[in-house]
C-alpha cells in the first residue's frame, strides 16, 4: 500500500530553484526559504537535492549553516523545469513482505498547463542513483501528482474530484475507472473522492494537500470552510468509525503584485521524522492558531513554522516543494 507520510522516512527530496525556473526574478528570496527547509530536514534525516548544478545548492546551504551535517545531503544532477517535488517525485508503496517500490507516474504540468518533460524524468534519475533501496515501476501511462492524493497507510486513498476529473489528466476514464486504477497501482482498498472546490489562485485544480490532510490515529486536518467541512464530517474509516476532525484557519487573503489572490494554506505542511514543518505567512494570530491545531494531531513531534510568503508567490507552499522518500 502507499505509505503514509508519518511512516519513518529515509530522506526528503528538494528540487532546487535556479535561473531557468519561474523563480528567476526572486531567486535569492526563494533560496533563503529552501535553505531553511533543508536545515530543518537535515537535523532529522537525509536530504536529496535535485538540480542541474547541485553543488551550487550545497554552497547555498553551507554559506548559512557552515556546521550542517553534509554527510546527510545527497546531490543528484538532473535538468529540471521547476521545483515542485511533490508532484514530480516518486511515490512509495510497501508490500506485506517489506518490499518497497518507487512508482513513477506521469507529471504533465497539472493538465498540460506548463512544460514538465524534464521534471517527469526525475523519478528515474532518483532510482538510478541507488540512494534508495527500492524497486522501480513505470506508471507513466497514468497522470498522477503526489499533491493530489493522501494515504492513511492502511489502504485508503483520499483525493478530490475537482483535481482527478479535471481536463488533460486521464480522460476519457470515468471516476470509477480512475478509482480502480488507483487501487490497482497503489495497492489500495478504496478511494475516497472529496467534493470540494480549488482554493482561489490554485493552478493544480484542487490538490487535496491544500485543503485536507490525513493524520495518525484516524485524524483529519481540514481548512476552515463550510464545503470542506461538509466533505469530511461524514467520512468513516474502513472499520466504520468517524474520523477525529481538527480545523485549521484560512490565512487572510494574500495578493500577488497584480492583485490576484494566492492559494495560501496551513494544510500544506510536511511531516518528517520527529517534526512537522508548517507554512506560516506573517499573520501572528492565524499562524499561532494553525501551529497549535496541527500540534494536536502530532503531539509527539516538534512543530516548526517556516515563513512561506516567498513560495506562495508561485502559487504553492511548503508541502508542494518536497517529497518524502523511504
Amino acid at each position: 500500500m502507499l505509505l503514509s507520510e508519518w511512516h519513518p522516512q529515509y530522506a526528503v527530496q528538494l528540487t532546487w530553484p535556479h535561473y531557468n525556473t519561474d523563480w528567476a526574478a526572486m531567486l535569492n528570496e526563494i533560496i533563503d526559504v529552501y535553505v531553511e527547509m533543508a536545515a530543518e530536514i537535515v537535523k532529522r534525516e537525509h536530504l536529496i537535492i535535485v538540480a542541474p548544478q547541485p553543488q551550487v545548492a550545497l554552497s547555498d546551504i553551507t554559506a548559512v549553516y557552515p556546521d550542517i551535517d553534509t554527510s546527510r545531503i545527497h546531490l543528484l544532477q538532473a535538468e529540471t523545469n521547476d521545483t515542485w517535488a511533490r508532484d514530480h517525485g516518486p511515490l512509495t508503496i510497501q508490500y506485506e513482505n517489506g518490499r518497497r517500490v518507487l512508482l513513477d507516474f506521469k507529471f504533465n504540468g497539472w493538465g498540460d498547463k506548463f512544460e514538465a518533460a524534464l521534471d517527469n524524468a526525475i523519478p528515474r534519475h532518483i532510482h538510478a542513483s541507488g540512494l534508495l533501496s527500492a524497486d522501480y515501476e513505470d506508471h507513466t501511462d497514468f497522470v498522477l501528482e503526489g499533491g493530489s492524493i493522501e494515504s492513511d497507510g492502511c489502504g485508503t486513498i483520499f483525493t478530490t474530484r475537482c483535481c482527478l476529473m479535471a481536463p488533460h489528466r486521464n480522460q476519457p476514464l470515468t471516476e470509477a475507472e480512475i478509482a480502480s486504477e488507483l487501487c490497482r497501482r497503489l495497492n489500495a482498498e478504496r478511494v475516497i473522492f472529496l467534493d470540494v472546490e480549488p482554493l482561489e489562485g490554485d493552478d493544480t485544480d484542487g490538490h487535496i494537500d491544500t485543503m485536507v490532510r490525513i493524520c495518525p490515529d484516524d485524524t483529519i486536518i481540514y481548512v476552515a470552510h463550510p464545503r470542506i467541512r461538509a466533505a469530511v464530517e461524514s467520512l468513516r474509516t474502513i472499520g466504520g468509525k468517524p474520523y477525529r476532525l481538527i480545523e485549521v484557519p484560512q490565512p487572510d487573503t494574500l495578493l500577488d503584485e497584480e492583485g490576484v489572490a494566492m492559494p495560501a494554506t496551513y494544510a500544506n505542511y510536511l511531516i518528517i521524522n520527529g517534526a512537522v514543518l508548517v507554512p506560516t505567512y506573517n499573520q501572528p494570530d492565524n499562524d499561532r492558531i494553525a501551529l497549535e491545531a496541527i500540534s494536536q494531531a502530532f503531539p509527539d513531534r516538534e512543530i516548526v513554522g517556516i515563513d512561506c510568503r516567498a513560495i506562495i508567490k508561485q502559487h504553492g507552499s511548503l508541502h508542494c516543494c518536497t517529497m518524502q522518500l523511504y
